[in-house]
């Protein structure tokens, strides 16, 4: 006896699950009618919007293409396959790995590949802008690993070669990480490369921050010197939430045992071709276009910042990041971010490197999506410190800044 089961007709979200659909459509509003000044979000293509959503949601594909351990993957195969030669042609790699869910677990990939819990890893000090997976304890990297920090200057607030050179003789680490998430200058690939070198240690990129310029050939690349980079897909390379991971062929098996089976179970099908859709896009004159206006941006906004009032880190940035202090506004770094959010003006806290409190980390990839030049970033200093320094009321600010979004939609009707 055959038992049949009633199909829903065909129906909108908001017809199936009207609560589910005002949420979503909250933070549409929210996304459009505030300021997105994070550095690690940004506003993905349609296109990539529209893979996220395919029909790939809904295949299971434990390994890799040609070695799956489910039947019926032949076409998700080829979207890996794809996207993978994408990432290589892109970037430069040797090899690319396509599937980590995020940039913490390229990261974790990278050590599984690399190290064994107990090893020595220098990275930038928690502190100075490094990430929880550089050794916080709070965080797997800081209980099976032993870190060593380095850090920044505390006159220029630059990165302290000869403090990282010293430390590595001492230390011998196993592997080295350069990258951070709150520091706006360039990386010298070149010195960590010659540093790891010196001391027998594998040297590992975290590009999360950067590798979108670098696609658009706004940032030097760390591929050529790197055993391994870890990089996200979203953040200025505007593809979808997910991590990648990219390193010399021979090293090749060892990062890929090291995401599946080893960290990881099934891909995210659907997320990989969209990490296809942006790495195809990241490939052309537009990107490129994009990458140095978010730099022009940025160095824009730092500079505007500069001159009311705020103390830029640094002294100002090569990246789509800006750290800044407002401290010489009369505030500190967590009561600027609340009175911020208050105007629409969507940021995040950061460590301040050598001082107890804590600033504001912002950067430019969204509103350079959203078609904002360096015009309309004196506008976003003037208003962001204003409401920082007490100035201007939140609420006015709020209205300033629904008209600047009004005239800049994230997804132009």
């Amino acid at each position: 006896m055959s038992v049949t089961h009633e199909v829903p007709p065909a129906t909108t979200l908001r017809e199936r699950d009207p609560e589910l659909a005002e949420i979503l459509l909250a933070e549409k509003r929210r996304q459009e009618t505030t300021l997105q000044l994070t550095a690690a979000e940004n506003f993905t293509p349609p296109a990539v919007l529209a893979a996220l959503a395919s029909p790939l949601v809904n295949k299971y594909a434990e390994g890799y293409p040609g070695a799956r351990h489910h039947g019926g993957c032949e076409i998700v195969d080829t979207a890996e396959r794809l996207a993978v030669e994408r990432a290589r042609s892109l970037f430069g790699a040797g090899h690319a790995n396509v599937q980590p869910h995020s940039g913490s677990s390229a990261v974790l990939a990278a050590y599984a590949a690399l190290l064994r819990p107990g090893d020595t890893v220098l990275a930038m000090g928690l502190e100075h802008g490094g990430h929880l997976t550089h050794g916080s304890p709070a965080n797997f990297s800081g209980r099976w690993f032993r870190f060593i920090g380095y850090g920044v200057d505390a006159e220029t607030g630059l990165i302290d070669h000869d403090q990282v050179r010293a430390l590595a003789r001492v230390h011998r680490p196993k592997a080295i990480v350069c990258g951070s998430i709150a520091y706006p200058r360039h990386i010298d690939h070149a010195f960590f490369r010659e540093v790891a070198d010196d001391a027998g240690a594998y040297l590992i990129a975290d590009a999360a921050h950067p590798i979108g310029l670098v696609a658009g050939g706004a940032a030097p690349s760390p591929v050529p010197y790197a055993d391994v980079v870890c990089a996200t897909t979203h953040k200025v390379l505007r593809g979808p939430r997910g991590g990648m991971l990219l390193c010399r062929a021979e090293l090749a098996g060892r990062i890929d045992r090291a995401v599946f089976p080893f960290t990881q179970g099934g891909a995210q099908m659907n997320a990989v071709a969209a990490k296809a859709v942006a790495l195809a896009e990241a490939a052309t004159g537009a990107h490129a276009a994009y990458a140095h206006q978010v730099v022009a941006n940025a160095r824009t906004l730092a500079a505007a910042l500069a001159d009311e009032g705020l103390a830029v880190i640094t002294g100002g940035t090569d990246t789509h990041l800006i750290t800044v202090d407002p401290g010489p506004l009369g505030t500190d770094g967590r009561t600027a971010r609340g009175r911020l959010a208050a105007a629409g003006m969507v940021l995040d806290c950061c460590p301040l490197p050598h001082g107890d409190g804590r600033g504001l980390r912002l950067g430019t990839a969204a509103t350079t999506t959203q078609g904002m030049g360096e015009r309309e970033m004196r506008v976003v200093a003037t208003l962001l410190a204003g409401v920082v320094r007490g100035a201007v009321d939140p609420a006015a600010a709020r209205a300033d800044v629904r008209e600047l979004t009004a005239e800049f939609p994230p997804y132009p009707a």
